[in-house]
């Protein structure tokens, strides 16, 4: 799978999601979603964050810019489908242990799966607030004890990205980062329709919904100016 450098991000161009789930299965990679947003606002440590890692073209902001790099046949990957597309794929087969959310939401997501996914392995799984080190360090120890082949973590970036290094250190395993996609797949946040997810239009859903994001999306065309310009 070929990668390309945007902005300094490594970001790699799978043709599907098949391709993307392979690599990361044979490479026990830590998966890190990569949109315009992170492009624009890459600093050193994110960065240096992303590129240790598996970066993927989550928004359509890094597809557009890989297919400017030659790759046309690349697809958006988001992230709240790719895991329940790894779910669908390895439930059978594979463990899973979940990471992220408030107490009620981790519960819900859960009980959902065990509903969607009849008979699939959930080692174990806590909420999304580590408020100690202690916490952090009987995580990392109860992921070393269940031994789960892929754990995803719902805590936002760069949080999430972090404690799933250090878990990786301790046990090698797929990594998947899921910002808000518990809160997502069990209902409590709802998600564009999906005329608006098809034609790359979820980021103007939102804003038409949530008018407060304005500010953030105008980096958005910050975005586009740049690629433009041929500055990624």
């Amino acid at each position: 799978m070929i990668a390309e450098q945007l902005n300094g991000i490594k970001t790699y161009a799978p043709n599907s999601r098949k391709e993307l789930m392979d690599y990361a299965m044979l490479h026990k990679s830590i998966m890190i979603a990569v949109n315009a947003e992170k492009i624009l606002h890459a600093t050193d440590e994110s960065r240096n964050l992303i590129n240790r890692n598996l970066g993927y073209p989550d928004g359509i902001g890094a597809v557009w810019a890989l297919k400017k790099k030659g790759h046309q046949s690349v697809v958006k990957i988001p992230g709240c489908e790719l895991w329940l597309d790894i779910v669908q794929r390895f439930y059978k087969e594979k463990s899973f242990y979940l990471v992220g959310g408030k107490q009620e939401v981790i519960e819900e997501t859960v009980e959902k799966l065990k509903e969607d996914f009849t008979g699939i392995n959930i080692c174990n799984f806590r909420n999304g607030y580590l408020k100690t080190e202690v916490e952090e360090t009987d995580l990392i120890a109860d992921i070393l004890k269940h031994k789960p082949d892929i754990v995803f973590v719902a805590m936002g970036s760069p949080k999430q990205e972090l404690l799933m290094e250090q878990m990786q250190k301790e046990h090698q395993a797929v990594y998947q980062g899921l910002g808000g996609s518990f809160d997502v797949y069990t209902g409590n946040v709802k998600r564009a329709p999906e005329w608006w997810v098809k034609n790359n239009l979820e980021w103007t859903y939102r804003l038409i919904n949530q008018p407060s994001r304005i500010k953030r999306q105008i980096h958005l065309v910050k975005f586009f100016v740049n690629l433009h310009l041929n500055r990624y």
